[in-house]
């Protein structure tokens, strides 16, 4: 890999298909042990949660999170002294917004850096270049390797645990069990967010961005969907009908984007289908691709296509254009991560009213939602010295600083008065310079970030809304079992394996297959490697149960 210019690298924005080329990819040995069975596990970091201002609306141990309906006025301080020591930094994470303005002339970074004290040199990956530059990254030069590497959950990379088994600093000494204590914005990181991580080969080696509980969501027009018919206890019979009565000439009920499969992952937990992998009573794992009520969401959506519910250029449209049409009422709903809410409410703010859907029921039983991983991806560190990985620590730890610390607002906003003015209630509103220096961006939050918490900045009923729908929703979300274990075969032909079964889905949501090839799909990606995952996950999953 080449050396690093402090000026931000941004790569090409084009869709690049590359599964081949990943798994052609190598980290070394393929038979590095990566399995948490047989190890001793290291214990997950002590949670302790960071004070700070109390929530209007309460957090749930079962997964509904804390709101806020207003900004605090009071901001609490959360890191004691600059973490830095004026050296340089070289780090490196996924994007989704436009490449930022270089260092020199970015008064968002410079203002971030100083708070650090330490030069940031930041390599930015567009989201659709992700796979195809990490395989370079993973394949090349561990000397080249920048000092923070964020891990993107977005997509499976081969051989991904190997690579940071041998690559990464192994990070147990430093925050496994009471040590996180020396670090307490990391410390406040719930233990789910960590779980989901997972441990490779029983250790901890990255930090993770956690996440709420609400996974994959259909976001709705509102005011559409009402006046199509739109109602809580809504049969999928409804839910067909309310589709096809809210389409007409150019405006479409349902909006999907290339590889979502038509929004499957919304239908199939409506169908209570398991999400990627269920576990038994007797521990054993079950794919969900095999169970009946996938199939039955497959074929559900398929007749929707077929009504003509669907925009139809449902397989091509990028996801950024099929946002687009949603803001501008071309389509009326669109499958989307539940943490999308904020821009939604603040895009779509005058035109319409974005709401998060509550599940249809199926044949009587009442429908379940996505379950997130509940970590959006990790964290990990170049191997070095104990004083260079105290110091890496300490930048992630400013990073990760919670809601309603003075840390946390400038890392999201800037620099009041620069990137930022108050609203009526204190809330942060950007300037003209801080929509386009911002943290979307720069992404210093996929870097580290504290536990995430719902705020809409000048919209408390939209808070109260979604802290509504969650408490809904929550108890009827379903997990996939796999999270945070790791499976040989998983790593090194999961996404082989996983475009066997998207391509079919797709296929025949479009009409391009007929239902009847499902069975025979199953069949042959069972025999090329989902029952070797399936073994493999159970024993990693009695091991850490």
């Amino acid at each position: 890999m080449p050396s690093l210019s402090r000026r931000t690298l941004l790569l090409s924005a084009a869709a690049v298909s590359v599964p081949g080329v990943l798994t052609a990819c190598s980290t070394g040995s393929g038979d590095s042990d990566v399995s948490n069975a047989g190890k001793k596990l290291a214990p997950w970091p002590a949670y302790k949660p960071a004070s700070g201002p109390k929530p209007d609306l309460a957090a749930t141990e079962a997964g509904v999170q804390a709101g806020y309906t207003a900004y605090p006025t009071d901001l609490v301080r959360s890191v004691a002294r600059t973490p830095g020591d004026g050296s340089t930094v070289k780090v490196m994470s996924v994007s989704f917004g436009t490449p930022p303005k270089p260092a020199s002339a970015n008064r968002f970074w410079a203002a971030v850096e100083k708070a650090l004290g330490v030069k940031i040199e930041y390599t930015i990956i567009s989201q659709a270049d992700y796979q195809k530059k990490m395989a370079t990254v993973m394949a090349g030069d561990a000397d080249a390797l920048p000092d923070i590497i964020n891990m993107f959950s977005g997509f499976v990379l081969p051989r991904e645990a190997e690579f940071v088994q041998r690559r990464a600093e192994d990070l147990t000494p430093y925050l496994s069990g009471e040590a996180v204590a020396d670090y307490p914005n990391l410390a406040g990181i719930p233990t789910h967010a960590w779980k989901d991580m997972g441990r490779i080969g029983g250790r901890v080696y990255g930090i993770p961005l956690e996440r709420p509980l609400p996974g994959s969501t259909l976001w709705t027009n509102q005011g559409m969907f009402a006046d199509a018919g739109m109602k809580e206890g809504w049969t999928s019979e409804d839910f067909a009908a309310v589709a096809k009565r809210a389409t007409s000439g150019r405006t479409y009920a349902l909006g999907a984007a290339q590889g979502s499969l038509f929004g499957n992952a919304v239908h199939s937990s409506a169908h209570n289908a398991p999400q990627n992998w269920a576990v038994a009573k007797d521990g054993t794992f079950q794919p969900g691709c095999a169970d009946d009520r996938y199939k039955a969401a497959i074929a559900f959506q398929a007749q929707l296509r077929k009504n003509g519910s669907y925009y139809p250029d449902a397989t091509s449209v990028s996801q950024i254009d099929l946002t687009t049409l949603f803001y501008n009422g071309t389509v009326g709903s669109m499958q989307d991560g539940f943490g999308a809410y904020l821009p939604k409410y603040r895009e779509t703010q005058g035109k319409l009213t974005p709401a998060a859907a509550l599940p249809y029921s199926v044949g009587g039983e009442p429908g379940g939602i996505v379950a997130a991983r509940r970590s959006f991806g990790y964290t990990v560190l170049k191997k070095a010295k104990k004083e260079r990985v105290e110091l890496l620590l300490r930048i992630l730890d400013y990073l990760a600083a919670p809601f309603g610390s003075q840390e946390w607002e400038l890392v999201h906003y800037g620099v009041e008065g620069t990137h930022f003015t108050r609203g009526k209630d204190g809330s942060p509103v950007p300037t003209e310079l801080g929509e386009v220096e911002n943290n979307t961006n720069l992404p210093w939050k996929y870097l580290a970030e504290g536990p995430q918490v719902l705020f809409v900045p000048g919209m408390p009923d939209a808070v109260r809304a979604l802290h509504a729908w969650q408490q809904k929703v929550v108890p009827l979300a379903i997990r996939d079992a796999s999270f945070g274990l790791q499976s040989r075969t998983r790593n090194a032909q999961g996404t082989t394996l996983k475009a066997m079964l998207d391509d079919a889905v797709t296929g025949i949501v479009a009409g391009r297959l007929p239902l009847s090839e499902w069975d025979g799909v199953v069949k042959k990606w069972r025999a090329q490697g989902g029952d070797t995952m399936a073994a493999e996950l159970a024993k990693d999953y009695a091991a850490n149960t």
